[in-house]
């Protein structure tokens, strides 16, 4: 019996499914797009069954507008995580599903690679390139298309404007079609492209144990840093697309796409491309469409990557699986390490994860024999690992946050040739502006915190709401002229090192030096080819650079992340140190890491120091089970925000009424707070927020299933901005 009805998930804050009529003679599809009437809107979504009943009388139900896909928009093994996803991370399932997305195609784009090719009509061809002396742009399209038709991307490459495009369309000399372009069968012409270099023991042994079983298995490649985990992928990635698979490889920033491309397009003549959120909407559907349509060997990708679909996955490789980066911090709040395990999971494919400091939830699945757990011990090459050294500043003069024994140290590497990396993870020229006269404190009128000072802009802006004002001339309290800066940021130890070395270039790489598209490409190439000599970085620097010549990275301040009330924040300090460390003595030339504590017997920096990231990874998971936190415990955080205070915590209150009164709470599971958050006014708004801990993930997920149903039908629902982060990566 043909199906009447179709069940619809659409892209809206609600946790259900819409049904509409089959209209005579379409045929939607289970897992394909269709245009329909919602409100006064037209919205696109995703058909979830199709049925003969509904709910409703039939005459109440609305006929879908237009059926967009004949064929489902993923593989069945991807679909269902997509719908464990929007489960266990409670997301609304149509809201997930257009997170898996690209833009264009929520938009209502076709789901086919069509490309817009340009061709002369026979009034262009008759056209005399000599009448268009005053015209060069025009003549010159002309003259690329008298040689044949040509996409309009490869025009655009011969810096072709459209203006002048569309010029030559009004006047009838050229026109435009939209087409399929022909496939290509990449792996007729596979081969390797570059010569191998030698494997050592360790690398040979993980490749081999990665390949001795083609379906799916969870490896932890965990290798210091400068140990060869990229050539460890590219020989996992060899037999693969030998075989005619394809291969996924997720990053944890933009930033570190540009050198993974280099080394992976020069070993393997395979198509490969790219995802990430800097790709405008058409160069992000034709990645997606190449990994599904085949027409991909590899695709490398940040978080959102992973859910691109594919024609034949052969393997999975998730590098620096540690980072913070792949938790999603807003919307689907998913965790694309997790998923990739799980997708790998349902494919039945292999899963590596790659990391100098696993996250403790992986390397506990690895001693627990969850994950098999792979080791690499050396640095590739000739590289000796970096000594290490701690300076104690205790009563010293700092200049820009500088003690006298790093500038001494500095200036040795520099006049030896040598490149320095300095590392302060605080933007700006200062994190505050004070009076010398009364002691106030610049501070956001909308957020608990202080304006950063930015001298280069000469504005104060505020980190967390992303106001900014003009610097103030006089203290807002006693009128005082006397306002100085308070510690240091990134913009300040810049200006100091130009007077302090003024025979050296240093270049600043942060959020702000890079906000320009292409611009940290262009740092990073500069610094390779030496034109700078000393480079100072915030978080986005340490990240899986190779830079051959610095043989001195100094981390200026680790005292601000020694205490914290994030119970991760230690881990993150002793993943950030030895990722930092991983910078210095790459190559043949030794190494030297120096950081500058007011706290050298801190118990953190000893472990680290003396007895590396294992020996202090055991240390905490002791600490993390004796005080029943993740890996040992699940947990979920409820966050509110209002513009009045009690409203926020009431609301909680009776979110916390609501779990405690299940019949799936017992005395194994905790409810804690509500409390205000570390930042209590974001904004203008006031931050509360409610932690859940369970034993384990089903009993979290019963939990969580069951009472946020309740939660919605609080009459304080509406009046606050709530959410619910499962498996929190930040507790701010």
């Amino acid at each position: 019996m043909t199906a009447t009805i179709a069940r619809v998930a659409l892209p809206v804050p609600l946790d259900k499914t819409f049904d509409y009529l089959i209209p005579s003679g379409t045929q939607p599809v289970i897992g394909g797009r269709v245009q329909v009437p919602f409100g006064r809107q037209q919205l696109t979504g995703i058909v979830i069954a199709l049925t003969d009943t509904s709910d409703f009388p039939l005459n109440q139900l609305k006929p879908i507008k237009a059926v967009l896909d004949s064929e489902p928009l993923w593989q069945p093994p991807l679909f269902q995580l997509l719908e464990w996803t929007s489960r266990y991370y409670q997301y609304p399932l149509g809201d997930t599903l257009a997170n898996a997305l690209p833009s264009a195609l929520r938009k209502g784009r076709p789901a086919n690679a069509e490309i817009r090719f340009w061709k002369l009509t026979e009034k262009g061809k008759e056209q005399p390139l000599s009448a268009l002396k005053r015209a060069p742009k025009q003549a010159r399209i002309l003259t690329l298309l008298r040689n044949g038709e040509l996409s309009h991307e490869a025009l655009l490459e011969e810096e072709v404007s459209s203006t002048t495009l569309k010029t030559l369309t009004e006047k009838g000399w050229v026109d435009s079609y939209h087409a399929v372009p022909q496939s290509q069968c990449w792996q007729d012409e596979f081969a390797i492209t570059e010569d191998k270099p030698r494997l050592n023991e360790e690398q040979a042994l993980a490749i081999a144990s990665v390949n001795a079983n083609p379906s799916y298995g969870c490896y932890l490649l965990q290798g210091v840093t400068g140990s060869g985990k990229t050539e460890v992928y590219l020989n996992l990635l060899e037999p693969v697309l030998a075989a005619g698979k394809q291969a996924l490889v997720l990053v944890p920033e933009i930033g570190l796409t540009p050198q993974t491309i280099n080394r992976f397009q020069r070993r393997f003549n395979v198509p490969l491309y790219t995802i990430h959120s800097s790709l405008n909407d058409t160069e992000r559907l034709s990645a997606w469409l190449a990994g599904r349509d085949n027409q991909a060997g590899i695709i490398i990708g940040t978080r959102s990557a992973l859910f691109t679909p594919f024609a034949n996955l052969g393997i999975i490789i998730v590098d620096e699986e540690h980072d913070a980066s792949y938790k999603q911090q807003d919307s689907l709040r998913y965790h694309a390490r997790d998923m990739a395990v799980l997708r790998a999971n349902k494919e039945n494919i292999p899963i590596v994860l790659g990391s100098a400091t696993p996250a403790l939830e992986t390397l506990h699945n690895a001693r627990t024999g969850k994950y098999h757990h792979l080791h690499l011990t050396r640095r590739a090459g000739n590289a000796q690992a970096a000594r290490h050294g701690v300076l104690d500043v205790k009563g010293l003069y700092l200049d820009a946050g500088l003690s006298a024994p790093l500038i001494a140290r500095m200036r040795q590497h520099l006049t030896a040739g040598n490149q320095v990396m300095l590392f302060l993870n605080r933007r700006g020229f200062a994190p505050a502006l004070m009076c010398h006269e009364c002691g106030w404190l610049a501070e956001c009128k909308r957020c608990d915190a202080y304006y950063t000072y930015h001298q280069q802009s000469g504005e104060l802006r505020c980190h967390h709401c992303q106001t900014q004002r003009p610097v103030m001339p006089q203290c807002q309290q006693c009128g005082s002229t006397q306002l100085q800066t308070v510690g240091v940021g990134t913009e300040q130890l810049e200006h100091q090192l130009a007077e302090l070395f003024p025979e050296f270039k240093t270049v600043r790489i942060d959020r702000d030096s890079t906000r320009r598209k292409g611009s940290l490409d262009t740092y990073l190439e500069a610094i390779r080819n030496k034109e700078y000599q000393i480079l100072i970085g915030t978080q986005m620097l340490a990240k899986g650079h190779h830079f051959p010549d610095v043989t001195l990275v100094a981390l200026v301040d680790v005292d601000s992340a020694l205490f914290s009330n994030d119970f991760r924040a230690p881990e993150r300090l002793a993943q950030l140190f030895i990722q930092v460390a991983g910078r210095a003595g790459r190559a043949s030339k030794p190494g030297e890491v120096l950081l500058q504590t007011h706290h050298p017997e801190h118990s953190l920096l000893q472990a680290l120091l003396y007895q590396g990231y294992d020996h202090f990874a055991g240390q905490a998971l002791t600490e993390r089970r004796q005080a029943m936190l993740p890996p040992y415990t699940f947990l979920a955080l409820f966050r509110a925000e209002a513009q009045q205070s009690d409203v926020t915590e009431q609301f909680l209150l009776q979110v916390r009424g609501i779990l405690e009164a299940s019949p799936l709470f017992n005395s194994q599971t905790m409810v804690m707070g509500p409390n205000p958050a570390p930042l209590s006014r974001r904004a203008g708004r006031y931050r509360w927020q409610l932690l859940l801990q369970a034993p384990d993930r089903k009993t979290l997920l019963q939990l969580l299933t069951v009472a946020r149903p309740a939660i919605q039908l609080l009459p304080l629902a509406r009046k606050v901005r709530w959410s619910l982060d499962v498996e929190p990566q930040d507790l701010g």
